[in-house]
């Protein structure tokens, strides 16, 4: 497990370079970050490549013995490539091309802007390929799903959609292009989505243009890592994401990277109410999920936030070494700051580093010198993982899907998962992300949150799952759309009535209007957004509406199918109810949880197969004691405890 920081020596005299990675190194840095938006430097007109800047660089790195991912600078292309082609600028969905002046405005598809991206890829290659300072490569940077408009896009779309439904009968039946008169009688009148809002817009047409932009995203980090294949077989490479605008398919464009590498930065503002979701285990547990595998961190909180957007609170005391410790319980095995100086010039100026404008140690530097002492004691870790045994499934399709046409008022996708994380999270549990093609065999339970896109392979991997043994939870929304973004002309849930065993009679989108469920055992709970109206087959009724005009209706069910149970929560409620249904699962399914947590303490367990470390992080402004069930002895402080004093922000891990 290594610290690590992003450096950009091509925005920093020369006489601090040296300066600088000395500091690194005795402060125990082992990974730098170098190169992502420099291609201007490296290559300051077309063809004339200046490597000596970054051979200086890396040489004087290596003499510390500190690592380099070194990136394609491709997220940044320079302005003489802009001028002299302005084809590789992409255009805009009302047609214009986007004014340039900031970073990533390239159209990834752009014949020029491909043969300038492999070029200087393959200069770099060569000259570091096998340069064993060299830890790892990193294409371009924060890569999106483009929605480039071009014609080159256009044509392209056109074409895959062709290779998809074979022709044009085949694209108007998957598009139901019947309705507004919209059929398409020449290749030619398939554009891309519009300007208008999504919602206006053919809802199949969206996603498949959605779906094409995240392949073209992955087509073109696979041609970037053929550059670098062609000259070192071994290095690893990755690219580095975040939850964007424009977020891609997560599992399509790591699919042939040897590991995710994600940018996590975490709230500053911790909120009164710690039943809101704040924490970012959800994000680390979905990263360690995008290929059942450790992960790193590539950018991670250092300091005050804010560059397009107003600045944030400084980070807490605590925070700077608690959220990376938070990413390494959780997977992370490389964890790398954003950044190590604060920017002097440039948009960026005011999203703050290690070290401020002054360049002078401060509080957050001297917190993160104690983060990497405390790793250093953490080796024990190396060969441990994270051992879960529940699944909540993430639908890439799916959270498309809402944003197209978003549901209700107050209904997110994503929240639907938290809510469960979060009340796993209670209890003390492992949890991971998986896809839904995922094979689901070793766990106990599986939530698959608002299913509302289906692929038939996700359908019978639920049904596989569940008539072998497992326990499922299903939840509002699932069931209505068919792979094209359709509706299915069925009762809902449509494809999992059988599974549920039960049917939606109708559904009440009720927004923000609060309403309430009572459960088998007498308890209430106030639910709201949405209420499906149940009837169920052979399901029975765990919870029942409380009110309305389907009061004493189910709003959850249960039922036995074959060799497991099928649950179905028809509506949206506060986290008290997710917290109670969360544990009557857990007790159900025989997966051990901690009772009476404070809230605010997240558990992580890792284990090597024999010996398990129990982590315990307090994602809380407030110091919490707690009682440990039995002595144990702590890797963080070399003793034996038996009750945990956390401060703000702290983590103390302890062998089980």
């Amino acid at each position: 497990m290594k610290i690590g920081v992003d450096y950009y020596p091509e925005q920093w005299d020369r006489s601090l370079w040296e300066k600088d990675a000395e500091t690194m190194a005795r402060t125990g840095v082992k990974i730098v970050r170098l190169a992502e938006f420099a291609w201007s430097k490296l290559e300051p007109r077309d063809g004339e490549f200046t490597f000596e800047w970054l051979d200086e660089v890396i040489s004087i790195f290596s003499k510390y013995a500190i690592g380099i991912v070194l990136c394609t600078p491709t997220n940044c292309p320079p302005l003489w490539l802009y001028e002299m082609y302005p084809d590789v600028i992409q255009v805009g969905a009302d047609g214009k091309r986007i004014q340039t002046g900031i970073r990533a405005h390239r159209c990834i598809n752009a014949p020029m802007f491909q043969y300038y991206a492999r070029r200087i890829t393959e200069q770099m290659i060569r000259q570091y390929g096998n340069n064993p300072a060299i830890a790892a490569w990193q294409i371009d940077n924060e890569l999106e799903a483009y929605p480039c408009c071009c014609e080159v896009c256009k044509a392209k779309f056109r074409d895959w959609l062709i290779d998809k439904y074979n022709d044009l009968d085949g694209i108007n039946a998957a598009f139901g292009t019947s309705v507004w008169s919209g059929d398409y009688t020449d290749i030619s009148q398939i554009q891309p989505p519009t300007a208008y809002p999504k919602a206006w817009q053919n809802p199949a047409l969206c996603l498949d243009w959605h779906r094409f932009t995240s392949q073209c995203t992955a087509d073109y980090i696979k041609e970037l890592q053929m550059v670098i294949r062609r000259e070192n077989q071994k290095v690893p490479i990755t690219t580095n994401t975040w939850f964007c605008e424009n977020t891609p398919d997560f599992y399509e464009i790591f699919r042939g990277l040897d590991f995710v590498s994600y940018d996590n930065y975490p709230p500053l503002r911790i909120p009164e109410n710690l039943d809101e979701f704040y924490s970012h285990a959800f994000h680390l547990d979905l990263m360690r999920g995008v290929k059942e595998d450790n992960f790193w961190v590539m950018e991670q909180l250092s300091g005050i936030t804010g560059s397009w957007a107003p600045m944030s609170p400084a980070p807490k005391p605590g925070m700077i070494m608690g959220y990376a410790l938070q990413a390494i319980v959780h997977g992370a095995d490389t964890v790398v700051h954003f950044r190590w100086r604060t920017a002097l010039t440039g948009a960026e100026m005011h999203w703050h580093g290690l070290l401020d404008h002054s360049g002078v140690p401060n509080r957050r530097f001297y917190e993160f010198s104690e983060l990497c002492k405390a790793v250093s004691k953490l080796n024990i870790l190396d060969n441990t993982r994270v051992v879960s045994d529940i699944a909540i499934l993430y639908s890439p399709d799916t959270d498309a899907a809402f944003k197209i046409q978003p549901q209700v008022e107050g209904f997110y996708y994503l929240e639907q998962l938290k809510a469960f994380h979060a009340a796993f999270m209670r209890y003390g549990a492992n949890i991971d992300i998986v896809s839904p093609e995922t094979d689901l065999t070793n766990y106990k339970l599986v939530v698959a949150p608002s299913l509302y896109v289906n692929k038939r392979a996700v359908t019978e991997n639920l049904y596989r799952y569940v008539i072998n043994g497992g326990t499922l939870v299903l939840t509002a929304r699932s069931g209505v759309k068919d792979e094209h973004n359709n509706c299915i002309m069925d009762t809902l849930p449509t494809v999992f009535k059988e599974l549920v065993g039960a049917e939606i009679s109708e559904y009440d989108p009720i927004g923000s209007t609060r309403q309430s469920i009572r459960d088998f055992a007498g308890n209430e709970f106030a639910c709201r957004e949405w209420c499906d109206v149940l009837q169920t087959t052979t399901a029975r009724a765990y919870a029942e509406y409380n009110e309305g005009y389907y009061r004493c209706i189910p709003a959850v069910t249960m039922n036995r199918y074959c060799g497991g149970v099928a649950y179905y929560v028809g509506t949206v409620c506060d986290m008290d109810f997710y917290e109670s249904f969360a544990g009557n699962l857990m007790m159900q399914t025989g997966i051990p949880k901690l009772k009476g947590l404070p809230k605010g303490i997240e558990v992580t367990t890792r284990t090597n197969g024999k010996d398990e470390y129990i982590c315990f992080f307090n994602n809380n402004s407030k110091p919490v004691t707690m009682p440990l069930p039995k002595p144990m002895y702590s890797i963080i402080s070399s003793s034996g405890k038996d009750k945990l004093d956390l401060g703000p922000f702290e983590m103390d891990i302890v062998r089980k």
